[in-house]
């Protein structure tokens, strides 16, 4: 989440006029995220959260987000549902960009996952999975490791003045990673973005997800090597290190629901370091790209660099469970 396009009181009442929703009586901006314009909308009764898709987002793609949310709704996946207008339409038009309104999940992110909390987002991402393994629905991960060489290529050398030779650094790690990324392993959809600002707890429990605009078909295990690069690592001596705990109740949640694999355990590793990678390419390029009106808070790409060396030395799955 982010605000990259801003509104204003006209817009407002045009969304007033269109949506069934009430007087709208404040709405704010949310800075986190880099994806797409957020804002909050108060009514009187409820509130409500207005997206505006950016840059990344392809319109073609849309339909699939707003079909997947509301889908998950209904198999009791807790997460935003996206609002008809009073014509029956979930689209709206704003400063030349599409966007939407979904429910007000409650609840909030918290500023730290106890590993009590990571067994929990382990057993709901794996009901997750197995709700959308029911869906008919289908999207390409625009972010899968094809598209990772081509972030490079867009990356400016400065980037090593974050760190030394750091886009050589992440060649040399994009050509070992390409060679030992698994062919077939278990696939369906994934969520494709569980950082601790997309999973929600209300009153000290797991309440839900919110932010599906990075969904695809993906290795579900993908999905758990990006939960350990987001949820348990823990900084010790300015290094970002492996909660081991933190990681293993993760795991051991996950598989209450579903069972990984050999191949998925064995491939582990390798899809860790590779998440990692991801992370470094598209932070690293947004450092130097961002809109300097955008208001937003920029990502540092340093922590992923010390995630990725941190799984360099890894190999097992016993060394994350």
């Amino acid at each position: 989440m982010a605000v990259y396009t801003k509104i204003n009181n006209n817009q407002i009442k045009f969304i007033e006029k269109k949506y069934n929703i009430g007087k709208i009586v404040n709405y704010s901006g949310i800075k986190k995220g880099i994806e797409n314009t957020n804002y909050i909308l108060k009514t009187k009764k409820n509130k409500y959260i207005l997206t505006i898709y950016e840059k990344r987002v392809q319109k073609k793609d849309i339909p699939y987000f707003i079909k997947l949310m509301s889908s998950l709704s209904r198999l009791k996946v807790k997460c935003p549902v996206p609002i008809k207008d009073k014509k029956g339409e979930y689209l709206l038009n704003l400063n030349r960009k599409k966007g939407c309104i979904v429910s007000f999940l409650e609840g909030k992110e918290k500023e730290q996952l106890t590993s009590k909390d990571c067994f929990e987002v382990g057993r709901n991402t794996a009901i997750l999975h197995k709700a959308a393994k029911k869906l008919k629905l289908y999207r390409r991960n625009s972010l899968s490791i094809n598209s990772w060489g081509s972030i490079l290529n867009k990356i400016e050398n400065k980037i090593n003045k974050l760190s030394k030779n750091l886009k050589d650094l992440m060649k040399d790690d994009l050509r070992d990673i390409k060679k030992k990324w698994p062919k077939k392993m278990p696939n369906g959809i994934i969520h494709g973005d569980l950082f601790i600002d997309n999973i929600f707890f209300n009153k000290g429990k797991f309440f839900g997800f919110i932010d599906f605009y990075f969904s695809a078909n993906e290795f579900l295990s993908y999905e758990l090597a990006t939960c350990i690069n987001a949820l348990c690592f823990k900084k010790k001596n300015r290094k970002y290190v492996l909660d081991k705990r933190r990681s293993s109740n993760l795991l051991k949640g996950y598989q209450t629901v579903r069972k990984l694999s050999e191949r998925e355990k064995r491939n582990l590793n390798t899809l860790c370091r590779g998440s990692a990678l991801r992370y470094l390419l598209t932070r690293s390029y947004d450092y130097l790209n961002t809109p300097k009106q955008a208001i937003i808070k920029i990502k540092d790409p340093r922590e992923y660099i010390d995630k990725l060396n941190f799984h360099r030395n890894l190999s097992s799955f016993k060394d994350y469970s």
